[in-house]
């Protein structure tokens, strides 16, 4: 692909996404890892065991991985497309990509082959970065080895060192690629807030893997948040029994002591016993039953 070719506007549309332009990104990073080194920026589920880095960490290795972009001829005028569940190495070559000057893409992590394929071409990235995405269409375009990139790393860097102190800030996101404007969101939260940023092992572990954390903040699209009710629903006793009603009548009213009891359990259910915060867009549809309740324990 030509230089020119690369310089003309992408026209890009979903499930491709570009990243929007994150200018004070690099430098947020270096300012908590300058004022909180040894506070826990990302944490991250792996093979059972959580995984933390540190703000001092994650600001090393964005620097060693736009080092190792540089080699493998990432520049200004490059395009990086990504694809998969958010996680620390995803965001952190998000930000080391960004940190040169070059395009960020995301694209939908639930595509069919065909579709992975039109996209592709259609998007044209010079380099990409799909762990678990083994499929030819992926090879044809220069695909990323995270470690390659990374380079020799210190093995007491990223040893598993999980610890959770009591008044410690949890940002928590269980999405991935799939989630339209998603990376922008996780993105800009977590920099402009300073706080850790937790992810699951998978999608099938996230219920479990939330409850360890006991996040004080959520991350989710409009679809997490209903699949997160339904589930609440789905434990709930079936409508038309009178321990249904229970919970109905506990629900309207609020200085009722049973109503606080299932509230509590439901937090302890889902992981949410410190949660503070909820993400919304500014235009949010109503929220369903038990996540409203919370928002309104927060407000």
């Amino acid at each position: 692909m030509s230089v020119h070719e690369l310089k003309r506007p992408l026209a890009v549309e979903w499930p491709a996404e570009l990243l929007g332009n994150l200018p004070k990104a690099l430098e947020q990073l270096q300012h908590w890892a300058q004022i909180t080194p040894l506070h826990t920026a990302l944490r991250h589920k792996r093979l059972g065991q959580w995984h933390a880095w540190r703000w001092i960490d994650a600001l090393r290795d964005v620097e060693r991985l736009a080092d190792g972009l540089r080699q493998q001829g990432f520049s200004e005028q490059s395009r990086l497309a990504l694809s998969g569940a958010f996680e620390p190495n995803l965001l952190l070559l998000a930000l080391a990509a960004q940190s040169i000057g070059g395009q960020v893409l995301t694209l939908a992590d639930d595509l069919e082959p065909d579709a992975v394929q039109q996209q592709l071409w259609r998007i044209r990235p010079t380099h990409v970065y799909a762990p678990g995405r083994q499929h030819r269409h992926w090879a044809s375009f220069n695909p990323l080895d995270f470690a390659q990139l990374l380079g020799p790393v210190d093995p007491a860097q990223h040893l598993t060192r999980w610890w959770q102190p009591s008044g410690e800030t949890a940002l928590w996101s269980e999405e991935g690629t799939h989630w339209r404007g998603g990376l922008t969101v996780v993105l800009e939260q977590w920099l402009n807030s300073g706080h850790g940023l937790a992810f699951p092992e998978s999608l099938a572990s996230a219920q479990r893997d939330r409850r360890e954390v006991a996040p004080t903040g959520l991350l989710l699209s409009a679809t997490c948040l209903q699949l997160l009710a339904d589930e609440i629903e789905s434990r709930l006793a079936p409508h038309g029994t009178w321990r249904r009603r229970l919970c109905e009548w506990a629900i309207a009213h609020p200085q009722s002591g049973l109503r606080r009891l299932l509230k509590n359990r439901v937090r302890k259910l889902l992981g949410f016993q410190r949660l503070a915060y909820i993400w919304q867009p500014l235009k949010a549809t109503a929220s369903p039953t038990w996540l409203a309740e919370f928002k309104r324990d927060i407000a």
